[in-house]
């Protein structure tokens, strides 16, 4: 099992950046692949990004989005550059075995953080 924590969502005004944060517990959180996804109000959920276990390979296809991770720390970032309203979302993080954007391909999930763009 791994247990997953979201955390540093808010009210951010367009333009700023936000970073939010994932601290992962349990059993090997540090050997997952690590991704986010969001779900705005009415919306599917969307793959934002994600990143190897190592850290080496990451996935974002808007490169306003930018995914690290502290291995030490079992924490993954996600850092949102230069926010939009239609950023609005609740995001999540989830951890799986490969990368991938598909999320049914991810184990576990974080209960979210709500990030509200005001314009």
């Amino acid at each position: 099992q791994v247990q997953l924590v979201e955390s540093g969502g808010g009210l951010v005004q367009a333009g700023r950046s936000l970073n939010i944060s994932c601290t992962a517990s349990g059993r090997t959180s540090s050997t997952y692949v690590m991704g986010w996804f969001r779900q705005a109000p009415g919306s599917e959920y969307e793959f934002v990004a994600c990143i190897s276990a190592s850290g080496t390979r990451t996935v974002a296809p808007d490169s306003r989005f930018t995914i690290s991770r502290d291995n030490d720390n079992n924490t993954v970032y996600l850092q949102i550059d230069n926010l939009e309203p239609g950023d609005t979302a609740v995001y999540y993080c989830a951890s799986g075995r490969i990368i991938t954007r598909s999320l049914d391909l991810y184990d576990y999930w974080g209960q979210g953080t709500q990030v509200t763009v005001s314009s």
